[in-house]
């Protein structure tokens, strides 16, 4: 993996180095160099009891890939709320949404200094893509936001996606704060979600819980792994697309598999719902 410089001088205002991001731990994960050594340090700790943990963050995105390339073709959805948005990498939301629907607007979320930093820059040449600094896991600052509501049509079906973002919360009410969302979305609109997965077999609830104990006490200090029961509740009460909530890397695969998934990639589950 590429080194991150870690000079004071390359620093984003705002960053701390000395506390790991969940958007660096992902870059680190996906091979991307804007990631610092505590970010890569959460990885090296799951990796003692998970070695493929970067097929999580390779899952996730693939997911997220094929997800918005069917929201674009089948569910001709022009806009979007990418909420916990991550740094830059290849094929991001709007890169393939767009390629599809050239008019189609991305409106990003996150919060994370680093991300604000390479995001705008990177969505500065795209008037159909907006960036906003908002907490992801608190709705109403979202869609009281006058960027969000100006740029988005809330009369017109919206793409709400989050991916890999919720595993990162730790309250209770995880079902309750989703349908905040769910509640202010138009009739025809869907919701992606991509979570950490306890399947609840014996051969992979273990190493499960194994990734959980280590991302949770290192110094990110999240990654929940939720059962499929708990995950669903996420949707609010819309109608998932076959083939349901499954794992990531069953939902409309590119192609057929000639290797079987290994236990990491079995522990994260992808769906998508549409509003009726």
């Amino acid at each position: 993996m590429t080194e991150a410089v870690e000079s004071p001088s390359s620093h984003p205002v705002g960053v701390d180095i000395t506390r790991a991001s969940i958007a660096r731990v992902y870059d680190a994960a996906l091979n991307g160099t804007n990631n610092y050594e505590i970010d890569r340090r959460v990885l090296d700790q799951v990796r003692t009891v998970a070695p493929q943990v970067n097929d999580l963050a390779w899952a996730n995105r693939n997911f997220l890939i094929r997800a918005c390339r069917f929201l674009a073709t089948q569910g001709r959805i022009t806009q979007y709320l990418d909420c916990g948005s991550g740094l830059p990498t290849a094929e991001n939301t709007h890169q393939v949404v767009q390629r599809i629907i050239p008019e189609a607007r991305v409106l990003y979320v996150d919060n994370d200094p680093v991300v604000l930093a390479h995001g705008r820059a990177l969505l500065e040449e795209n008037e159909n893509t907006r960036f906003i600094d908002a907490d992801i896991f608190k709705p109403e600052q979202i869609l009281q936001n006058e960027t969000a509501r100006e740029f988005l049509d809330w009369t017109q079906p919206i793409a709400l996606l989050h991916n890999g973002t919720l595993h990162h919360y730790l309250g209770d009410d995880y079902a309750e704060m989703m349908q905040t969302y769910v509640d202010a979305l138009p009739s025809g609109s869907f919701v992606v979600i991509a979570h950490f997965l306890d399947p609840q077999t014996p051969e992979h609830s273990q190493i499960a819980r194994q990734m959980e104990e280590k991302f949770t006490h290192s110094p990110m200090g999240s990654g929940l792994f939720r059962t499929y029961d708990e995950i669903a509740r996420m949707f609010g009460g819309t109608e998932l697309v076959e083939p349901g909530l499954v794992l990531c890397d069953d939902w409309w695969p590119d192609g057929p598999r000639y290797q079987p998934l290994n236990q990491v990639q079995e522990c994260i589950a992808g769906g998508v719902g549409r509003k009726a």
